[in-house]
């Protein structure tokens, strides 16, 4: 009978290539530098193609990353799904995007646009907005506008003014008599709008009254309020900028009305689902929404299969099917899943390929343990202490046959830039995985440990006059693959792996056959 098997996920820990700003490496990890000299590793790619992105310059994300680990195989995903429906006209021939359209020609109402302004290609890419700006003018389309959500983070810190200048300078060439284009609000991404796992309302809330009713500090436009903020607190990154709204004569230029139409063109899910809930459910209690405008919504892309969140998409998502928890639980073996809020999704529904419900009750145990609601670098051991508890429980209970656990901190405290807390968040991780280790000696499990992608390994860079600054997002650096036994050796094939490949050397272990769509086991 094969060994139960443990699957560590270090969020965000990957082997630095520069070895700028590598938390990492400066970390105190006696239990990972043990394991990387004297047990079976090898790098993953975790980035681009090997996770469905369109180019390898495309960070990887907790979402495609855990998609990945899940399900053996690679899926066209996020920017890659949208550029194609774009690029094959599909988006535009859409019964959903008609239906926007035809409403706001319909009742001469308001195209609104709501959504992360960057290229970062993790939730949102500019070129889409500017696509569908271009198209909603093509088709008849003669009032739009656009609620921004600065990134900072998935892109250089301060970079916000770039996307602005970029989306203004197509606004200036499409506005005639017939046509009219404004940014009307917008805000830092970890201030308005796009909260998750339902962590902080109050973030969903500010940002339905900035965009929605038009409530709060005026500003001339999205470049003047940028340039203000950033003047009143010297180093706040964009993701950090309050929330502000465009005025002309002391009115809001885009408040959302009845009958009019609104897109949020974020495709990824997990910060797009609250204030989709916001825009299409009746009954909503999770804040005062004030008074609700009537009007036809759609996200990019459905964040929520089984929820239906949101009514409305434009893009179709990759049917992601023979995931690795089909083949456990066809195979009757028990599974255990844990993590902290903020990766709670990530070990379960992203893994289980976008599917929120269980595929079996009996056979599968979820776990959710609170995440503070602090700024991550402020305490940034975060919940390793309690999961690591809590798989321990698991492993001693006997029950299951295969644990996966998420540690956020590499991913999380890493993305606010703060070297010193992200080294003591991947300081507390090892401390998780020592203990974890000692108990799988005594009860003899298998080990494996590994990454949805970088984070820690890579915060700072440098920019193009050379000058090193703050990188607060993901890396395109591999990720480990370690295989933890205390009595059988395993050796690791020689070639290039991916994510991908973790699935399928899990069902080796298992003794069990792959589904013949996966890549290959690496053992």
């Amino acid at each position: 009978m094969a060994k139960p098997i443990v699957l560590i996920v270090m969020d965000g820990v990957g082997f630095s290539k520069t070895g700028l700003g590598d938390a990492v490496g400066l970390a105190n990890t006696p239990t990972l530098d043990k394991l990387l000299k004297e047990r079976p590793y090898t790098k993953l790619k975790a980035h681009g193609t090997a996770v469905g992105l369109p180019t390898d310059d495309d960070m990887g994300n907790s979402e495609v990353g855990h998609n990945a680990l899940g399900c053996g195989q690679i899926y066209s995903q996020g920017a890659k799904l949208v550029n194609e429906s774009i690029e094959s006209g599909k988006m535009f021939d859409s019964k959903t995007w008609m239906e926007l359209v035809d409403n706001c020609k319909a009742n001469n109402s308001t195209l609104h646009f709501i959504g992360l302004l960057s290229d970062g290609n993790v939730h949102s890419n500019i070129s889409h907005l500017k696509q569908m700006i271009i198209k909603a003018k093509e088709c008849g389309v003669k009032h739009v506008r656009c609620h921004v959500l600065l990134d900072g983070r998935d892109v250089p810190a301060t970079s916000a003014l770039t996307y602005v200048d970029d989306l203004e300078s197509l606004i200036s060439s499409l506005n005639d008599g017939g046509f009219d284009c404004k940014i009307a609000s917008g805000g830092g991404r970890m201030k308005i709008t796009m909260d998750r796992y339902m962590a902080n309302w109050d973030m969903v809330k500010l940002g339905w009254d900035t965009h929605v009713h038009g409530l709060g500090r005026q500003f001339s436009s999205a470049k003047e309020a940028i340039e203000t903020y950033r003047s009143e607190e010297s180093g706040v990154i964009d993701q950090d900028l309050p929330a502000f709204v465009v005025a002309e004569n002391g009115k809001p230029v885009g408040k959302i009305c009845d009958n009019d139409s609104v897109v949020l063109f974020n495709f990824r899910g997990d910060r797009a689902i609250e204030i989709s809930m916001a825009f299409d459910q009746e009954n909503f209690n999770y804040f005062d929404r004030g008074v609700v405008p009537k009007v036809v919504y759609a996200g990019m892309l459905e964040y929520d299969g089984d929820l239906k969140i949101p009514k409305r998409y434009l893009v179709n998502p990759p049917e992601i099917k023979h995931t690795l928890t089909e083949l456990l639980v066809a195979n009757g073996l028990n599974e255990y899943a844990v993590s902290e809020t903020q990766k709670y999704g990530h070990v379960t529904y992203f893994w289980n390929g976008n599917k929120s419900e269980k595929f079996s009750e009996e056979l599968e145990t979820y776990k959710e343990i609170p995440s503070d609601n602090v700024s991550f670098d402020e305490r940034p051991w975060m919940k390793s202490a309690e999961i690591t508890d809590d798989v321990i429980a698991a492993m001693q209970s006997k029950k299951y046959d295969f644990i996966r656990c998420n540690f956020p901190n590499g991913d999380m405290v890493g993305h606010t830039g703060n070297l010193d807390a992200t080294r003591i968040g991947v300081e507390a991780v090892d401390l998780g995985l020592t203990r974890i280790l000692k108990v799988a000696d005594e009860l003899d499990y298998t080990v494996l440990i590994t990454a949805d992608h970088g984070n820690a390994d890579e915060m700072l860079e440098k920019n193009k006059k050379g000058e090193i600054q703050v990188r607060t997002a993901h890396s395109l650096n591999k990720v480990p693959f370690i295989i933890y036994d205390n009595d059988t050796k395993y050796t690791i094939k020689d070639g290039e792996f991916g994510l991908a490949n973790v699935a399928p050397t899990v069902a080796k272990l298992f003794g069990l056959t792959a589904p013949d769509c996966w890549e290959q086991s690496m053992i």
